[in-house]
């Protein structure tokens, strides 16, 4: 499999988007920014020059009112006096509309554009005002009162560069702190995008050797968090793994002995036979290749059972039956090949009648498989005891097979139910039987336990549910 690129990676696209969204909202809010402090500065050169317009102009009117004739030396007084003219130029202007009296010591050509006169002019109010820029350039903010008995409008104006110089540098203060923002953005995101995808490589890198069949590898944690718990959870996988590999590569050279044992046993006395022309020695010989062939028969369909079984294609063949009838035919079945052994098998029946909906033949095959066991794992001169009873509910049989044998080692004991494995690899089988066993108990809606000591003996406990008569 190819590495990914790292253009394409998750924390890449996760923080080229991340990183886009909050540069996009950093520039939204600068420019936000730059808006609100020119608004800001503006409304607040707008309030000066129009309270000084409005003082001078009401002091302009009380003269008049008082004395109209001083009223224009008043007035001249005033612009020539206006003590803000460091900072704006206060105007007089007739009623013709041409600028008369400055305090600059200035007046104005004919042509000269006023539009907040105009507005004043115009507005209910007589009160106007005008944003703008000057022929070389420089923007200014004017405002102009009219009066309206003298008909005389008042008018000042100042220049807004410094203001805009004022807005501009506080706009680039608030640029440089989003550029600072997006600096720390960019070496956190780095530096945690780098604490994520760095152990995830590990665990890529791992997860391709592993594949490739190095089971050995396991990836170190340094971290207690989602990443340390995924560290963990893969070795976990990769215990697991390596387990189930030993036990397939056991699993595999034990059915390889076992089938090689009656195969040679089978090519032995076929080409005795061939050979000897003896009745007594043929008739031995077809017995052991009879025995060895049935032998093979079963390590076959027992291989074929746990096949289908994996595959989701285990089917049964359901009907009502007696189950101790099936039990104590199982029993007879091994009683023979128990005494060889030197095994006492035993059977305590329950004389009630106990009716299973299930498959005899797969039950009989587990009840089988299970004898089987207990005399292969038994010793001689041991007991096998079998015994069958019904719940106080009669909704349920338990069926229990005691052997006091070899017994199965605690570590051994919650695994002997896994497909492959073998507590004991000395003796035959190849280590799939009890897991083919319950898989079979479970679909019936039973459960099989195994309770064991190692050298006293193991008891396996069988469950199933009854049909309960209506």
């Amino acid at each position: 499999m190819d590495k990914p690129k790292k253009g394409n990676s998750i924390a890449a696209r996760w923080f080229l988007n991340s990183f886009s969204i909050v540069a996009v909202l950093l520039i939204i809010i600068d420019i936000a920014c730059y808006f609100v402090l020119r608004n800001y500065y503006y409304t607040s050169v707008r309030q000066y020059i129009e309270t000084q317009a409005n003082i001078v102009a009401g002091v302009a009117d009380r003269f008049y009112e008082q004395s109209g004739s001083n009223y224009s030396d008043e007035l001249i007084n005033s612009v020539e006096q206006f003590e803000k003219k460091n900072y704006a130029e206060l105007m007089a202007i007739n009623r013709e509309g041409r600028v008369y009296l400055s305090s600059s010591g200035f007046t104005p050509a004919e042509s000269y554009d006023m539009p907040d006169y105009y507005e004043a002019k115009r507005s209910p109010d007589l009160r106007g005002s005008y944003v703008g820029g000057l022929d070389g350039g420089e923007r200014i903010m004017a405002f102009t009162v009219i009066n309206g008995a003298t008909g005389i409008g008042i008018r000042v104006i100042t220049s807004l560069v410094k203001t805009d110089a004022r807005v501009v540098t506080l706009s680039l203060e608030v640029l440089a702190v989003s550029a600072v923002i997006l600096l720390l953005l960019l070496v956190l995101g780095i530096t945690f995008i780098r604490s994520i995808v760095q152990p995830i490589r590990r665990v890529g890198v791992t997860a391709r050797r592993l594949a490739a069949g190095d089971f050995s590898v396991r990836i170190k944690n340094e971290k207690a968090d989602e990443i340390g718990e995924l560290c963990d959870i893969f070795n976990y996988m990769a215990d697991e793994l390596e387990t189930s590999e030993n036990i397939k590569n056991e699993f595999i050279s034990s059915v390889s002995h076992e089938l090689r044992t009656p195969l040679t046993a089978i090519k032995g006395w076929s080409e005795t036979i061939d050979e000897i022309d003896d009745p007594e020695t043929r008739k031995k010989g077809m017995k052991i290749i009879n025995k060895e062939t049935e032998r093979l028969s079963e390590m076959v369909e027992e291989l074929l059972d746990f096949s289908r079984i994996q595959n989701g294609h285990f089917s049964l063949q359901r009907g009502n039956l007696d189950v101790i009838a099936e039990l104590a035919d199982a029993v007879l079945v091994y009683e023979e090949r128990a005494r060889a052994d030197g095994v006492t098998l035993t059977f305590e029946e329950n004389e009630e009648l106990a009716i299973v909906y299930g498959d005899k033949n797969r039950l009989r095959q587990v009840f089988i498989n299970i004898i089987d066991n207990s005399i292969k794992y038994g010793k001689k001169g041991g007991h096998t005891n079998v015994t069958a009873s019904v719940s106080d509910d009669k909704n349920s049989i338990v069926l229990r097979f005691e052997d006091d044998g070899v017994g199965i080692a605690p570590d051994d004991l919650p695994r002997v139910k896994e497909k492959f494995y073998k507590a004991n690899n000395t003796v035959r089988g190849s280590g799939i039987g009890l897991a083919v066993a319950d898989e079979i108990i479970r679909i019936h809606g039973g459960s099989l336990n195994i309770d064991s000591t190692l050298g006293k003996g193991t008891t396996v406990s069988i469950t199933l549910p009854l049909v309960v008569k209506q």
